[in-house]
Order: C-alpha cells, then sequence, then structure tokens
C-alpha cells in the first residue's frame, strides 16, 4: 500500500502579509543583524511572537568548535520558554541573508533539530505555532510546525 503525506501551506509576497505578520518579518530581519557566523557567513534572524504580544527575537551563534553553535529557531524559542514560560508562542518567523547581506530569494525552512524543537512547543502549550519563512522573492506561511513534520517523534513514544 502506497500513501501520501500533504503538507499545506500559503504562498504570500512581503506586501501580501497581515501587518502584525511584517512587524514579527521585520523583527527577525533585524535580528539577522547581530548574528554571529564568521564561518558560514549565512546570517538569520528569527523572532517569536507570545500569546501576551511580547516579541522575542534571537539569531544563529556559530563558533570555532563547528557546529557546537546554535540555530536561530532554538536560541529565540528557548529563550522565550525560559523567560515567558505561562506564555505560548503563537507565530515564529524566520529571515536569513547571505554573505552579501542581502535577504534570500527563497523561503528558508527550519532545520531538523529546529523543528522537533518547535514541535515540542506546540505540544508543551497545546496549540499551533505558525510558521513565518519569509525571503525577497514570496514567503511561506504554514499554520502549525506539525505540516513541516507530520511523521513526528514525540514523547508519548518512549512510555
Amino acid at each position: 500500500m502506497k500513501e501520501q503525506i500533504v503538507i499545506n501551506y500559503d504562498v504570500l509576497t512581503y506586501e501580501q502579509l497581515s501587518e502584525e505578520d511584517k512587524a514579527l518579518v521585520e523583527n527577525a530581519k533585524k535580528a539577522s543583524l547581530y548574528s554571529y557566523a564568521p564561518f558560514s557567513q549565512f546570517y538569520v534572524g528569527c523572532a517569536v511572537l507570545l500569546e501576551n504580544g511580547v516579541t522575542i527575537t534571537g539569531n544563529n551563534q556559530e563558533n570555532a568548535s563547528f557546529p557546537c553553535g546554535t540555530c536561530a529557531e532554538r536560541s529565540t524559542i528557548f529563550y522565550a520558554h525560559s523567560n515567558y514560560p505561562d506564555y505560548a508562542p503563537v507565530a515564529i518567523a524566520i529571515t536569513a541573508r547571505q554573505k552579501d547581506g542581502e535577504f534570500i530569494d527563497t523561503p528558508l525552512p527550519p532545520c531538523g533539530a529546529c523543528r522537533q524543537a518547535l514541535l515540542e512547543m506546540e505540544q508543551i502549550y497545546k496549540r499551533p505555532l505558525k510558521v513565518i519563512l519569509y525571503s525577497t522573492g514570496k514567503t511561506f506561511i504554514l499554520h502549525s510546525i506539525h505540516d513541516m513534520l507530520p511523521l513526528q517523534f514525540s514523547a508519548t513514544m518512549m512510555q
């Protein structure tokens, strides 16, 4: 038997985003300016909107002991959870700039480790996390990280 997994997402231009989503993207873009990426020269910024209206930003952080750095998504979501544990994250925007300083022209999805970390935040708070993947060409909107990780591993599997 063959089965199929379908991932639903919206494709928008920056101009088509809601004002709230634009603000989140702008915060992620700004956060990418403070990224520490001397080795990859790939600067990722992230912004997480919490249900209390607070926006947390973060970025990727590399070091000479590659790959001991941290991705922007995990540094941001872990900071948010550590400092605002009573408030669920409701949306996350991810942006990336290349060596030349220009933002990429195709949406950047989170790596597998980040997808798992974001998925667990959905599970902790029992609510979907909207994912905004910004690029200069188009922006993808996913209404849950579950859509990016349909065959997921969860803590309930270990019981």
